[in-house]
């Protein structure tokens, strides 16, 4: 997603001192710091682990395993099918008698003791070396131990390393994936720069990049965190932060009170669940386990701003929520006498603060236009404003709440025949006034006036897939579940007794408000330029599409090509993010679409004299393609993260590398990303078609290029966000949506009547 715009703009200093030897220890320092940020991370989820049981048994069911084991021995049975027998046999005997000595009984013991802790934690792998077991017995050995279903951090520990690929492979898979886009002059000095990095500088970078394998859990993830994002100095908002709207037809309640109490209860529920570990993981394929990290930093945790390099404040619990209505600030407490706040309870405290007559304090109602502008300016202005006094409690109170909520004065949402209503929706939770969203809070819920609802996500602690996660089951929980009376408001009465909000106080002097309206003009110019076109594809979805032989996401990419060539005439770095949670601490990959096998097609599609075979042809060899690119990025064979952290390396050694300062300053003029629909299944999207998923979007990624995300609603709808800016004279977000509707409809054209039927 936004990850993109940080990637093209990505720099950044390090002022090692010294001769070589200096520089090269510069950089093992940076590779034990790495580690040991690692291994503290380890440490804490071995803990968990234990706290909360290792799958697919518990501490309790370990225990009557080990002394089960321990008992039969004094009972003469042997439970472990010869397994104690070979462990005793690779134990040192202490006794010297020809009876059972007492270090044998203590070998013995052991062996008992260790038979019994790989039974629970292998399940059903038993040793190769004891004799085969009987019939069915591994099978009913997991269902004994399984008594609970696995939880959310279960299969971490087996979950396989980031491997690092092999440089030629990478350097081979880049000048592939480039050669489309350069002509033979180019592509010429790119080989001869690739061949210069790939026998001179290469070698020394990836040995430092193996260690930190060897050393890390991932070898990627934390250094881009901290590169990518956290040392990022531009504005977050519109271009690192990205947005997800509500139900696209169905507005469950018009009461802004009510809608906001069951959804802060819903979200509150999800978070209860990620603390006890109690969401299930999840599955790629319905039987692969996925990396769970990233969901430990949902709530609790704001981005910081530094003068060099943000953090990431994360608090084990937050027991209040913070608040933003017409230009004020409020903490709300979301328990009472230890309790959670019902939904009733919450929608009283939030239309407390809608009838709220009072106006802002001076400086208070664009306060967070700070975090909205350049990220040095803010840390400037927070230690020198906000560092002491009520101002300090009041940040505090924002920083340290389990996220914000923004109860918007405007009206958002689709309405059927007005035109741009789409349009507006996601510029106003992208960026919204530039004033009313704090956007270094992990997540902002947006809920307006009319009910709808969205949220706007901080990018570094998390991509956008755990989001939608939680999204996902708050939609479903607060419609399905936790409901509303026939008036519109959450059910049950309300506990009028509960102290009301308590509104923030500041003191902000004219410096300060200086700064902050510095800010809002950056930002305001920011937001106005950025162009919005969202639609809804209802023509087919991925019904028809199968009917190609193809996958929805590889249709639908080579779609987009087809579309760029239309509106451009020509071709451009193309970025589609894809997921490698199939390794621990895993975030993404990119998977460059713009392939020689897409270009072949879109350049039949544009051909007269091509044949409707030919372009069959050649367009199921650009889908195959793109579905080997998606399975190579996937499963650690990428290329841009290996080159990433080359690049990484190269400038804590010092080393200058001509080639990767060309890679890494590439623009992805086309940046692509499908948002992921049904993770959980909270309700039956077949029984309630309705429902349907508008999904998210992000920013424009290149001055003079297109973000596009996409979400694959259902058998016969695909919702396109499509953003570019309004001061390049090369791009057009609407002519742009109708040149995708356009390029769908072509291919689909040509492999089954329907697509023709569907003009």
């Amino acid at each position: 997603m936004a990850e993109a715009h940080q990637a093209v703009a990505f720099q950044f200093t390090v002022t090692p001192e010294g001769l070589d030897f200096h520089l090269s220890r510069e950089a093992v320092k940076q590779l034990y710091l790495a580690g040991i940020s690692s291994w503290k991370k380890r440490l804490v989820r071995a803990k968990n682990s234990f706290l909360t049981g290792v799958y697919p048994a518990s501490p309790s069911s370990w225990m009557v395993v080990v002394m089960a084991t321990a008992g039969s021995f004094y009972c003469q049975v042997d439970p472990s099918l010869g397994m104690i027998a070979r462990i005793r046999h690779c134990l040192p005997e202490r006794g010297h008698h020809a009876g059972l000595g007492r270090g044998q009984q203590t070998g013995l013991g052991q062996g008992h003791c260790r038979a019994g802790t790989g039974d629970t934690v292998q399940g059903s792998a038993l040793s190769p070396l004891s004799p085969p077991p009987p019939p069915h017995a591994p099978q009913a050995l997991m269902k004994v131990l399984s008594v609970r279903k696995p939880l959310l951090y279960s299969f971490q520990t087996s979950l396989p390393k980031l491997p690092v690929p092999p440089v030629e492979a990478t350097i081979t898979r880049y000048l592939e994936s480039v050669r489309p886009l350069m002509d033979d002059e180019k592509y010429g000095k790119m080989e001869a720069l690739a061949k210069e990095f790939k026998e001179k500088t290469a070698p020394r970078l990836q040995k430092y990049l193996i260690l930190k394998s060897w050393w890390t859990t991932n070898y990627v993830s934390d250094w881009w965190e901290e590169y990518i994002y956290l040392r990022g100095r531009s504005p977050l908002m519109v271009n690192s932060n990205y947005y997800a709207m509500d139900f696209l037809y169905i507005t469950p309640t018009h009461v802004q009170a009510a809608r906001a109490g069951n959804m802060v209860h819903a979200i509150l529920l999800y978070r209860r669940k990620l603390d006890r570990g109690e969401i299930p993981p999840v599955m790629a394929l319905g039987i692969v386990p996925m990396c769970s990290y990233q969901s430990e930093r949902m709530f609790n945790t704001t981005r910081i701003p530094g003068k060099e390099t943000d953090t990431l404040l994360h608090l084990v619990d937050s027991k209040h929520l913070a608040v933003y209505h017409k230009g004020r600030f409020y903490k709300v407490w979301l328990y009472y006498g230890g309790q959670l706040l019902r939904p009733r309870d919450l929608q009283l405290q939030f239309q407390r603060i809608l009838d709220d007559p009072s106006p802002p304090q001076p400086g208070e109602e664009r306060l967070a236009a700070l975090t909205a502008g350049e990220r040095v300016p803010w840390a400037e202005a927070r230690a020198r404003f906000f560092s002491h006094g009520k101002n300090k409690a009041s940040l505090d109170t924002i920083e340290r709440a389990a996220f914000f909520l923004t109860l918007d004065e405007e009206e958002h949402g689709y309405s059927l025949g007005r035109e741009g209503c789409m349009d507006a929706y996601a510029k106003s939770l992208l960026h919204g006034q530039c004033y009313d969203r704090w956007f270094d809070k992990s997540f902002t819920l947006v809920v307006y006036k009319n009910g709808k609802l969205g949220a706007n996500a901080e990018h570094s602690w998390a991509d956008a897939p755990i989001i939608g996660h939680l999204w996902e089951f708050a939609l479903g929980t607060d419609k399905f579940q936790l409901g509303y009376t026939e008036a519109g408001n959450c059910l049950g009465e309300p506990d009028t007794m509960l102290a009301p909000p308590q509104r923030l106080q500041w003191d902000i002097p004219q410096e300060c408000r200086a700064a902050i309206e510095s800010s809002y003009r950056l930002a305001k110019a920011l937001a106005d330029d950025v162009d919005f076109c969202c639609f809804q594809f209802s023509q087919f979805g991925k019904g028809l599409i199968k009917k190609c032989r193809t996958s929805p996401d590889a249709f639908i990419q080579i779609s987009l090509q087809l579309a760029h060539f239309r509106d451009k005439g020509c071709f451009c770095l193309t970025y589609e993010a894809s997921m490698t949670r199939l390794f621990r601490e895993g975030r993404t990959e990119t998977v460059r679409s713009c392939t020689a096998e897409a270009t072949a097609f879109v350049r039949s599609m544009v051909d007269a004299h091509q044949t409707r075979a030919e372009r069959q042809r050649l367009f199921k060899l650009a889908a195959e393609k793109h579905q080997h690119m998606y399975r190579m990025a996937m499963t650690g064979a990428g290329i841009d993260r290996h080159l990433f952290c080359l690049y990484v390396v190269s400038r804590y050694l010092g080393v200058q590398s001509p080639f990767l300062a060309q890679v890494l300053s590439e623009p992805w003029r086309l940046s692509t990303s499908q948002t992921p629909q049904q993770q959980l299944k909270v309700f039956d999207l077949d029984k309630y078609p309705d429902h349907v998923s508008t999904g998210g979007g992000f920013g424009p990624v290149a001055d003079d290029g297109y973000g596009v995300s996409y979400i694959i609603a259902g058998e016969n709808l695909i919702n396109f966000h499509v953003s570019s800016k309004f001061s390049s004279p090369e791009t057009d977000s609407k002519r742009f949506g109708r040149n995708i509707r356009q390029a769908m409809l072509d291919i689909a054209e040509l492999f089954d009547k329907q697509g023709e039927k569907a003009r």
